[in-house]
């Protein structure tokens, strides 16, 4: 395993975080204080309390989820679709660092600023609502499980993407609606049977609905099935990466 190569890719995206570090926290910070006046002080007390828990604690799994998804998907992809444009993705081809290194390094690096986002969404939601978490090492692992896969995701779109533009469609016309219509700011169960059953078809719920689960030991699915959704994502990402490199797709001329 080249560590050296490893640590220099990680420590050069982490560098390149830094260098928007006051954009990058503050964003979600402001966008979090939004959601709670909004969902929180305004529909908030009409709403009253979901499985005996407050709305406004209710919201908070699904507000980290929403910002852990959108910032996992666009640091990976942006880390590795830089490279690709500016072309010395043929530096990093040709360097003694082999595929997996490079997906770990650029992924490991990804993973790190969104589970410092979900870091910072947490504390912020502090200020508003006090939110007990009943298994927060599970918590971490939940957060940290959907960060890789998700980052992974970000990868094979940055690799898959031929412009800025490519960039774009997949987080915000297809993760962005799912992330809202998965259970993000209420319950499934609060659906008609025929709806619920649809949304039951969106795999952004059993992210949302297992995260929920750490914090309050109930969900709108099984914990069970909100494992095995993520895993399958997990290995069905590398899997299509492993092709990704294998086969050269959309990396050499």
């Amino acid at each position: 395993m080249n560590l050296t190569g490893i640590g220099a890719i990680y420590r050069f995206e982490l560098a390149r975080f830094r260098r928007t570090l006051l954009t990058g926290l503050a964003t979600p910070v402001i966008t979090t204080s939004l959601y709670f006046i909004v969902f929180g002080s305004a529909i908030g007390p009409q709403m009253g309390g979901i499985g005996g828990v407050s709305y406004g604690a209710f919201i908070v799994p699904g507000l980290i989820m929403l910002s852990m998804l959108t910032e996992s998907i666009f640091n990976a992809s942006f880390g590795i679709f830089m490279p690709k444009w500016s072309g010395t993705i043929y530096e990093l081809l040709s360097a003694p660092i082999s595929p997996l290194e490079s997906v770990i390094a650029y992924v490991g690096a990804a993973a790190t600023k969104s589970m410092l986002v979900g870091a910072v969404i947490f504390a912020t939601a502090q200020l508003f609502v006090d939110v007990q978490v009943a298994h927060p090492l599970l918590m971490l692992l939940f957060m940290a499980a959907v960060a890789v896969t998700f980052c992974l995701f970000g990868f094979i779109l940055g690799i898959w993407a031929k412009g800025w533009e490519q960039l774009q469609i997949i987080p915000m016309l297809v993760v962005m609606p799912l992330t809202f219509l998965g259970g993000a700011f209420y319950s499934i169960d609060m659906l008609p049977p025929a709806w619920r059953t649809f949304t039951l078809f969106n795999p952004i719920v059993y992210l949302i609905s297992g995260f929920r689960w750490t914090f309050f030991g109930r969900g709108d699915v099984a914990i069970e099935a909100s494992l095995v959704a993520i895993a399958f994502f997990l290995i069905l990402c590398l899997a299509v990466i492993t092709w990704m490199f294998r086969t050269g797709y959309r990396l050499k001329p």
